[in-house]
């Protein structure tokens, strides 16, 4: 397991905030989108939503593009390299509860 797989363990199934982080994810996966487009798609709280596009952004799971409110958050390289593991994460975390 290499250090990107671990850091996901930790993001999508080992800690509070997994199951938001993941609707963003896959929410920008289907379509680049900015906080604010992302908080009314997801029908979440933009503080919220801006919380966990910081922790994915940190972690080198999502980049953006722009200034202040229009940024625009898209997957990361890595994060699109590692996508079939995000999967079997969060198909083991689910089997678990």
């Amino acid at each position: 397991m290499d250090s990107f797989e671990r850091l996901l363990w930790w993001l999508f199934a080992g800690s509070v905030g997994a199951r938001t982080r993941s609707l963003v994810l896959f929410s920008l996966r289907d379509q680049p989108k900015n906080a604010q487009q992302l908080s009314q798609s997801l029908h979440l709280d933009y503080t919220t939503v801006r919380h966990h596009l910081k922790v994915l952004e940190t972690n080198k799971v999502v980049v953006a593009e722009g200034d202040k409110y229009g940024r625009i958050y898209f997957v990361s390289e890595i994060m699109e390299s590692h996508w079939t593991m995000l999967e079997e994460i969060l198909k083991r975390s689910r089997g678990k509860k």
